[in-house]
């Protein structure tokens, strides 16, 4: 039997819920409406002072060219948003990846982002026939996302000059709770690099992951060893002890999410596998640690769980440290992409996630739902 057909099996096994449609959501960016005429990559956090923000890239057109990064903020667990503010606008150029990070110990709020001369594509930035090398950039906010400083250029300490491509999440970072590293500041990140057998963009390079990581709250930051091979979009979380564990797109033809620990913070991290009951198509998705629910540590992930395609969002708990997997909950059956979660201040779960009726990415919208719809044992509906 193919491994496509057993990661499937794994897929048709679970015991699939739906949950209404239409449970407490609110579009916050649609296809075609104000200043933009796309919208895609979200990324959302909730800060200690019970704020929600919501991140993704205007877009002229696709992955390339015209990119500027926007914000949406909401006081009140999601109910209200407020208008769209900008971020980052470099004139033509891609500014995109947005990927926060809260430190709870001086309250402020660090926002990797990438950017890239406008005129290039990724495949020309692999092939390393661009005008630059996409470059990792940091900005901050003191005010709960109000207001936000000039993005610094962060390629010296958080890159290396052999990589082409490179990308920050997307998704959202954390501060380690627990161990020898508490309070240490970690995201997630990829690139590529040369690789005599690879095949990647039609040239002899790869996709790798790594992680960034501060520990004097965000003053100055270091990358972790590479982890490869084909792995990129990725996210992290907490788990027993202070380790770490890396959640990972995978192009290494499993149909499913790669993923490796770490025991020195996001230092290094150990050889790749792969998690069968995590089944993708080779698109981004979100781990988070939701915390306490009934004296039970839970963690949550989402993405479209099919082995192809892109529809059917889908939110998996875990009751054991990402071991396993349970309670495979239907969001959005239709077409549905990138997505980020996050536990919003009244104990919900909130979903922020791309979808649509005929392709995944007409829309961005934010969803918050009670978690006694996801996270419970038994749930009947």
């Amino acid at each position: 039997m193919s491994l496509f057909f057993s990661t499937l099996l794994v897929y048709l096994s679970y015991n699939i819920h739906e949950i209404p449609y239409n449970v407490n959501q609110t579009v916050l960016w649609k296809q075609g409406e104000g200043k933009y005429k796309n919208y895609r990559i979200p990324s959302v956090i909730t800060t200690k002072n019970g704020t929600i923000l919501a991140f993704c890239e205007g877009r002229e057109a696709g992955d390339t060219g015209n990119i500027d990064v926007l914000i949406k903020r909401s006081n009140d667990n999601g109910k209200t948003w407020s208008k769209t503010s900008v971020v980052w606008d470099d004139e033509l150029n891609t500014c995109g990846n947005p990927t926060p990070v809260q430190d709870e110990i001086t309250g402020r709020i660090w926002l990797f982002m990438t950017w890239n001369n406008g005129k290039d594509d990724e495949t020309q930035i692999i092939n390393k026939t661009s005008i630059s090398r996409r470059l990792p950039y940091l900005s901050y906010s003191d005010d709960d996302g109000l207001t936000w400083s000039k993005p610094k250029n962060m390629s010296n300490s958080c890159s290396k000059e052999e990589w082409g491509w490179y990308a920050t999440g997307p998704g959202v970072g954390i501060q380690i709770k627990n161990g020898s590293y508490k309070g240490r500041l970690v995201l997630p990140a990829n690139h590529s690099y040369d690789d005599k057998n690879g095949n990647v963009r039609n040239g002899p390079y790869n996709y790798g992951a790594h992680s960034i990581y501060s520990d004097d709250n965000g003053e100055t930051w270091s990358i972790s060893e590479s982890i490869k091979p084909g792995c990129n979009e990725s996210q992290l979380v907490e788990i027993d002890n202070g380790n770490l564990l890396i959640n990972m797109r995978s192009y290494n033809d499993k149909n499913s999410r790669a993923i490796a620990v770490s025991n020195n913070g996001g230092s290094s991290w150990s050889e790749i596998k792969h998690d069968l009951s995590l089944v993708e198509s080779r698109c981004q998705a979100s781990i988070i640690n939701y915390g306490l629910y009934n004296n039970n540590n839970v963690h949550l992930f989402s993405n479209p769980s099919v082995p192809n395609g892109r529809y059917n969002m889908t939110i998996k708990v875990s009751y054991d440290n990402c071991k396993t997997w349970a309670n495979s909950v239907l969001i959005h059956p239709g077409p549905s992409a990138y997505s980020c979660l996050s536990r919003l201040p009244d104990g919900n779960i909130g979903i922020f996630y791309e979808r649509g009726v005929k392709h995944p990415y007409e829309e961005l919208v934010f969803q918050s739902i009670s978690p006694e719809m996801i996270i419970s044992k038994n749930i009947l509906y």
